[in-house]
C-alpha cells in the first residue's frame, strides 16, 4: 500500500529571496537544460552570452525582427528570461507593475535587452517604456516550473483516440474525446481517474501547456497516483456548438453524461476507479464552473476539483426561470457542506463584462468555502482570462489535489488545513486607480 502524501511541493509561495537559493534554482534548471534539449538548441547561457558579446545577428535570428520590433521578443527557461526590443530609443521594461528596469544596448545594434529570475509556476505580465510612453509587451506570459520539462528515465503515457460519441442525454449531440493512461497504468487494477473539460487543448505533449510531461512527470515521482486522464471537448448539435449548455447549467445533467455514457464507455476499455474519492474533474472558465458543479452537485461521483479563471456569473441566468453560476458564492453559503476539495486559480486582469465580475465572483466564493470550511486554496495572480495561469501551475495543482491519496481506501473526510482556519478573510486593499488630487 503507497500513500501519497504530496509534501515535496506546496501551493506557490513568495520567490527565494536570497543570492545562494537562487543560485541553485538556476543550477537546477541548467541541469534540466542540458539533458532535455538537443545540442543544436541554444540555452539561456548561450543567448545571453551573445546579447552580452554584441552578436545581434544570432539574436535577430532566433527571436525573430518582428517580434523584436513589436516588443514582443523573449527567451526563457524556468525562472531565467531575456527580454529584447529593438528601438532607436532607450527603452525601460516594466515586470509585473515593478519599478520600470534599465536595458543595456546590444553593441552595434538598436537592440536592447534586460535579464530577470521570475517566480516559476505562475504567469507574468510586462510592457516597455519608450520616451515615457507605454509600447509592446504581453500578459500571461508562463515561467515553467521544473515538471514542466522532460526528466530523464521518465516514460511516456500514451494517448487514445481522438473518440467520437453520440450521446443519448443531449439528443443529437456529438463530441470528441480522448484518453491519456500513464505509463504505471496496471490493466489488473482500477485507476484513479481525471476528467478534463475543453479536453483538446491537451493534445499536444509539448507547447503551448505541456500537460502531459507534468503527468508523466508527477506519476513517475509519485506526486501523484496513475492517473487516467480523460479529456473530452465540448458537444455540437449539428454545426452548433452546445458549450455553454453544458458547461454553464446549475443542474446534474453533464455529470449524468460523464457517469452514464462517457466514463461508462471509457470503463469498457480501461479499469477505472469508482469511488469519488479517486476521481477529479477539472476546467477552464466555463469548464471551470462545469467542474465545480459536477463535484457540487454529486460528491460521490467527484470530489477533487479543479476551476481555473471559473464562469461564477450569469451566462447560463434567466431570471425567474434558472439559476446561473453567479449564485454559487450565495448557495455554498446557505446549503450543507458537500465533501469536495477546491482548487480556485484567478486573475486580477480577468473579464468584466455584462455576464458578471470573474475576479470578484470567485474572491466571493473563495470566502464562501472559507466560511464554511472546505479543504480549498484559492491560486490568485495578475493573469487576464487565459488557460496559462492555471496551466503554469498544474503540477501544484495536482499535487496538492491528490495530497493523501491512499488506495486502499474509497472515501475521505476533507477537512479545512488548520492553518487556513487562522487566515482572515479575502479583502480587495487597492484598486488598480490613481488616487484622485483634491
Amino acid at each position: 500500500m503507497r500513500v501519497y502524501d504530496c509534501t515535496a511541493v506546496p501551493p506557490p509561495a513568495n520567490p527565494p529571496r536570497d543570492h545562494a537559493t537562487l543560485s541553485l534554482m538556476r543550477s537546477a534548471f541548467l541541469l534540466v537544460l542540458s539533458v532535455c534539449l538537443h545540442a543544436a538548441d541554444p540555452t539561456f547561457r548561450d543567448v545571453t552570452a551573445w546579447a552580452k558579446s554584441g552578436k545581434a545577428d544570432e539574436l535577430r535570428n532566433l527571436l525573430t525582427a518582428d517580434k523584436l520590433g513589436k516588443g514582443s521578443a523573449r527567451f526563457d527557461f524556468g525562472p531565467d528570461f531575456l527580454f529584447a526590443i529593438e528601438t532607436k530609443s532607450k527603452p525601460q521594461i516594466v515586470i509585473n507593475d515593478d519599478a520600470p528596469r534599465r536595458m543595456t544596448r546590444v553593441k552595434g545594434s538598436d537592440i536592447w535587452y534586460a535579464t530577470a529570475t521570475l517566480k516559476t509556476s505562475r504567469t507574468h505580465n510586462y510592457r516597455y517604456l519608450i520616451d515615457g510612453k507605454p509600447f509592446g509587451g504581453q500578459t500571461d506570459v508562463p515561467a515553467w516550473g521544473p515538471y514542466a520539462y522532460p526528466m530523464p528515465n521518465v516514460p511516456a503515457g500514451k494517448l487514445d483516440g481522438k473518440h467520437v460519441h453520440e450521446s443519448r442525454i443531449y439528443p443529437g449531440m456529438k463530441c470528441d474525446y480522448w484518453v491519456y493512461v500513464p505509463a504505471q497504468y496496471d490493466a489488473n487494477s482500477p485507476a484513479p481517474v481525471m476528467v478534463w473539460q475543453d479536453g483538446e487543448v491537451f493534445v499536444p505533449r509539448e507547447l503551448p501547456y505541456r500537460s502531459q510531461i507534468i503527468w508523466d512527470n508527477l506519476t513517475h515521482l509519485k506526486k501523484i497516483p496513475p492517473v487516467i486522464h480523460i479529456l473530452i471537448s465540448p458537444g455540437y448539435v449539428g454545426s452548433t456548438r452546445i458549450r455553454s449548455e453544458q458547461y454553464d447549467m446549475m443542474d446534474d445533467t453533464y455529470v449524468r453524461f460523464l457517469r452514464d455514457e462517457i466514463l461508462t464507455e471509457v470503463g469498457k476499455k480501461y479499469k477505472l476507479r469508482q469511488d469519488g474519492y479517486s476521481r477529479a474533474i477539472g476546467g477552464d472558465s466555463s469548464g471551470g464552473i462545469c467542474a465545480f458543479n459536477a463535484a457540487y452537485t454529486h460528491p460521490e461521483l467527484f470530489t477533487r476539483v479543479l476551476s481555473r479563471i471559473g464562469s461564477f456569473t450569469s451566462i447560463q441566468w434567466k431570471p425567474g426561470v434558472i439559476d446561473g453560476g453567479n449564485v454559487y458564492p450565495y448557495k455554498v453559503r446557505k446549503e450543507p457542506k458537500r465533501n469536495i476539495r477546491a482548487w480556485l486559480q484567478e486573475g486580477s486582469e480577468d473579464l468584466e463584462n455584462d455576464h458578471g465580475s470573474w475576479p470578484a465572483t470567485n474572491l466571493a466564493l473563495a470566502n464562501s468555502l472559507k466560511l464554511k470550511e472546505y479543504d480549498f486554496y484559492l491560486s490568485w495572480g495578475n493573469g487576464t482570462h487565459a488557460r496559462m495561469g492555471g496551466n503554469v501551475e498544474m503540477a501544484e495543482e495536482l499535487i496538492w489535489l491528490w495530497r493523501g491519496y491512499d488506495p486502499a481506501k474509497t472515501s475521505d473526510t476533507f477537512i479545512m488545513d488548520p492553518a487556513e482556519k487562522d487566515k482572515p478573510f479575502f479583502r480587495v486593499k487597492a484598486l488598480n486607480r490613481e488616487t484622485p488630487l483634491p
